[in-house]
């Protein structure tokens, strides 16, 4: 295995050779091999000449640099990209932190508890220099402040060791291009729900007058970024297809008002096919005797697994097929992204209990299908007799169809047809999902048809042989309904 140490560096000249030799020399667990990917942001003191020396003689140091000074954000960002290692630790070039600390951080993700590890300069460790009074008060606020929005209980928000998985790290987009990148990524980490440990460390502060960057300004700035990264959810560094279900978390009267519509239809025992985050699975799964939620992607396959860890009603399964059949089965917002949709309903068919049920939520009219669906890696949408016609050809018996969200439906094909767009604002999603209430209301009344399609279908409890004119004519008369 390997660990990537991330080091942003910007003029450090009497310092950096002697902090890349500490993380050198730095003890780590058995079998774990170190390289430091080294990003120089544009120094202009000699540091660079220093970093190309030691870099040459070197072959674990990866040297990177920046054309034009960003900022340490923008180095870990660039830092991140390069990283080859199982997992990556930020390190400051400034000799601050002290590397001896890595085997603390290093623990809790190699025996499998943690997703990140935050080094804490206020947990109770060997030593701490004392700092000036106001800017210890200024990251204890900061981290309290952090803490309130992001809803997590750190101690050291604001510091420099943080460690992660670096397949988690990789897939969270880095904005900020200062220190802001502190509360970014604790915010982000908070919203993608990822397994968080604290671990003392040692610290040794420098003063101003000894060479420390952070001041005032970006103290103002990190408050900022709290604030904006609370409401923006920008989780993933690209759409990973069903990463759109993330969004759903940001919407929870929308969600509920799905759930309200499935869970009449749940028996005892439940399958949740492509469960994604979650975002349904924490709703849907009260009062069952058994639930399973199953993931093929490895990203949302942790997320899930970390979600409903200490939750025993839940079972999480990687893969798409379980070999057994439960009274009903879900497939929710998948089908859309199906390379061959029959097949799959053809699939969750067989994992249905006779006499249960297959509740499909699919996203219904072709004709709304545009830059907002490619976006979220769907394929297609479905017209209503085509969801019938599939289910029907995989023996079951459709017992009912609600289209739903008509409200949205306007505004879906002014964005995705007309416009182009690739996402709905975020204030236009709290905005809408804080008048659900009144959407739910006046669903009904409202002319044409909803953006999302519920379809509940019944596996009789004896096969059932579909003839070809039989299965004509009931195409038919749901057509006509």
């Amino acid at each position: 295995m390997k660990l990537s140490i991330l080091i942003p560096v910007y003029n450090e000249r009497t310092l950096v050779e002697r902090s890349l030799q500490a993380v050198l020399d730095a003890p780590v667990p058995e079998n774990l091999e170190k390289e430091l990917v080294v990003v120089d942001d544009r120094s202009t003191d000699g540091t660079s000449e220093i970093l190309a020396r030691l870099a040459a003689v070197e072959p674990r140091i990866r040297l990177y640099r920046h054309d034009v000074n960003q900022g340490k954000g923008a180095a870990v960002r660039t830092a991140v990209q390069h990283a080859t290692g199982d997992f990556c630790l930020i390190q400051d070039a400034d000799l601050e932190y002290d590397a001896r600390d890595y085997p603390a951080l290093l623990g809790p993700l190699l025996d499998g508890q943690a997703d990140a590890v935050f080094g804490s300069r206020y947990l109770s460790s060997g030593r701490r220099r004392a700092l000036p009074y106001w800017h210890s008060r200024m990251n204890g606020f900061l981290t309290w402040l952090s803490n309130v929005f992001s809803n997590l209980d750190l101690t050291d928000m604001e510091t420099c060791y943080k460690a992660f998985r670096t397949d988690l790290l990789k897939s969270i987009p880095i904005r900020s291009n200062r220190f802001g990148i502190e509360p970014e990524i604790t915010m982000k980490a908070a919203k993608r729900r990822l397994r968080i440990y604290e671990v003392p460390i040692s610290y040794h502060g420098r003063t101003y007058d000894e060479g420390k960057k952070i001041g005032w300004r970006d103290g103002v700035k990190a408050l900022g970024a709290i604030l904006y990264f609370w409401v923006v959810d920008d989780l993933y560094v690209e759409s990973y297809g069903r990463a759109y279900l993330n969004n759903l978390n940001g919407t929870p009267q929308y969600v509920n008002w799905a759930v309200s519509l499935i869970r009449p239809f749940l028996g005892d025992t439940v399958l949740e096919l492509h469960a994604g985050i979650g975002a349904l699975t924490g709703r849907l799964m009260g009062r069952r005797t058994r639930y399973v939620a199953t993931e093929s992607n490895p990203l949302y396959f942790d997320a899930l697994r970390n979600r409903f860890l200490r939750t025993p009603l839940v079972e999480v399964q990687g893969g798409e097929q379980v070999d057994e059949q439960f009274d009903t089965v879900l497939c929710l917002n998948q089908l859309e992204s199906e390379a061959d949709p029959q097949a799959a309903i053809a699939r969750a068919a067989q994992e249905v209990k006779p006499g249960g049920r297959l509740v499909l939520l699919v996203q219904q009219c072709p004709a709304l299908f545009g830059t907002l669906d490619t976006a979220l890696g769907h394929r297609r949408r479905f017209a209503k007799a085509d969801v019938v016609s599939m289910l029907m050809a995989a023996g079951l018996q459709v017992e009912r169809l609600q289209s739903f969200n008509r409200i949205a439906t306007p505004g879906w094909w002014l964005s995705s047809r007309l416009l182009g767009q690739r996402s709905f604002p975020k204030p236009i999603l709290k905005a809408f999902d804080k008048t659900v209430w009144l959407w739910r209301r006046l669903d009904s009344l409202i002319p044409w048809p909803g953006t999302s399609l519920l379809a509940i279908a019944a596996k009789p409890l004896q096969p059932v042989i579909i003839e070809e004119v039989k299965l004509r004519r009931d195409e038919q008369a749901w057509r006509k309904r």
